[in-house]
């Protein structure tokens, strides 16, 4: 991907496919990113702010960090703390405070689930300090929309401005949900596009597997992953299902082309904010804005702020699924390192999914967020296939062969999906495990046991 900071100016189709071809890599140096984001709450389940006065905050966390090891990122010199780099990982903040860790480059699962275990681990002492609970879960499960202050990054003052305009949710999005994400490399563009194309098409499926939200505001809603009812309503322009790269002839050029005519937010100059929100990129190359010309680390930024269920970068990023417990985390590199970095088991699940169409698979991924597995699909429900994804997936891990350096008696990484595969083989999800056997919401434990089941242990 080209240097965020790079100021050569935007002016070929070649400068706008550079992102994705300079990537290619040969399947020997594949590698597995995670990202896994979870709520800060207290013990009065009041969620954690970026700066919480004498409470303390997000940026406190942050600071605890950084005299761990962790460098500090800012957005400007002398500006807030947004972000931590460490070899190749950092940790970052979602606009409601959300805490993410965006894993580094790693070779298997069982890398990713020790990654995420020394993370947890880091954060015991300043979470101690706090009073500060980490849950996962894919919505926060107490907390309203007017109880939050937005994390004071450039992007998200415009996004709190702007989306709204475009989706009813929007606002849920960036303050209330969380989710794991998994990031995945391609040999060639034909590669890149036909694991862009299955992750597409299987996307309700991995949304109905990981569906892990059925609270909101301290209820039980009725549906499965509330986070996913959101994503149905934030901006049709830069989310969904990207029916413009379904066909097999879909190519990097397809990819620039939509992301063109996606609406920006703004770019940055001299470490300020520049509001073109609404532009979008294609005319601001045409035309600039307020002066200031296309340059190309402005459409790296860009194609950043774009949310398609499965979203081309510097590596393809799996979006679909709810923040999970410790556990089910690496359950999701798991599944697509399976599916993606065998090349029998790629083949297998290509055409399992090769005559789905985008209307089917959208119309399952607008029923989703209630019925998770139980989701209508072909004359049946979304469990048979996710049964047959998991057995793939397992197939492809077996073949890899990969095992946990650092415990000999875990065999290959389907141990990691083996979490998911026994929720599957039930037909449930982890929001029914939350579910089950939970006190009335009138019970003066209820919110005290959503936080023992949802929490990390540190």
């Amino acid at each position: 991907m080209a240097d965020p900071s790079d100021d050569r100016p935007l002016v070929s189709y070649e400068q706008l496919l550079e992102p994705f071809v300079s990537a290619i890599k040969p399947p020997s140096a594949f590698l597995c990113g995670a990202e896994a984001e979870k709520f800060g709450v207290f013990s009065d389940f009041a969620h954690l702010p970026y700066e919480g006065g004498g409470r303390g905050g997000v940026a406190d966390v942050l600071h605890d960090l950084a005299a761990r090891g962790w460098a500090e990122s800012r957005e400007s010199e002398g500006g807030p703390v947004l972000a931590l780099l460490r070899a190749g990982a950092s940790i970052t903040l979602e606009p409601g405070s959300q805490l993410e860790l965006s894993g580094a480059p790693l070779a298997d699962a069982h890398l990713i689930a020790h990654e995420l275990r020394e993370h947890l681990s880091e954060l015991r002492a300043v979470s101690e300090r706090l009073g500060v609970t980490w849950l996962g879960l894919g919505f926060h499960p107490f907390s309203k929309r007017a109880d939050y202050t937005f994390v004071p990054k450039l992007r998200y003052g415009v996004m709190k401005t702007y989306l709204p305009t475009r989706g009813g949710h929007a606002l849920d999005m960036m303050l209330r949900t969380s989710t794991v994400q998994a990031n995945y490399d391609f040999s060639s563009e034909e590669d890149a596009m036909r694991k862009l194309r299955l992750g597409l098409a299987l996307a309700p499926v991995t949304t109905a597997m990981f569906a892990n939200s059925p609270f909101y505001e301290g209820r039980v809603f009725g549906g499965k992953s509330y986070r996913a009812k959101v994503w149905l309503d934030v901006d049709p322009d830069r989310s969904g299902l990207l029916p413009e790269m379904w066909s097999e002839r879909a190519s990097f050029r397809d990819y620039v082309e939509w992301a063109l005519d996606v609406p920006m937010f703004m770019i940055k100059r001299g470490g300020a904010r520049v509001e073109n929100a609404g532009q979008t990129f294609r005319a601001f190359m045409r035309d600039g804005f307020a002066g200031h010309r296309a340059v190309v680390s402005d459409f790296t930024t860009h194609i950043n702020t774009v949310f398609p269920e499965v979203r081309l970068k510097k590596t393809l990023e799996v979006r679909g699924a709810d923040a999970q417990s410790e556990a089910m985390t690496p359950a999701l590199a798991a599944l697509y390192t399976g599916l993606y970095y065998d090349e029998r088991a790629l083949g297998e699940a290509c055409d399992l999914v090769r005559d789905f169409t985008h209307d089917e698979v959208a119309e399952s991924r607008r029923l989703v967020w209630q019925l998770g597995l139980d989701a209508p699909f072909r004359g049946a429900t979304l469990r048979p296939l996710a049964e047959r994804v998991i057995a793939i997936a397992e197939g492809g891990l077996e073949r890899r062969a990969r095992r946990d350096a650092s415990d000999p008696t875990v065999a290959d990484e389907r141990a990691r999906l083996r979490p998911l595969a026994a929720l599957v083989a039930r037909g449930e999800c982890p929001a029914d495990a939350l579910l089950r056997d939970l006190p009335s919401e009138d019970d003066a434990g209820f919110k005290s046991e959503i936080v023992r089941r949802a929490s990390f242990s540190l």
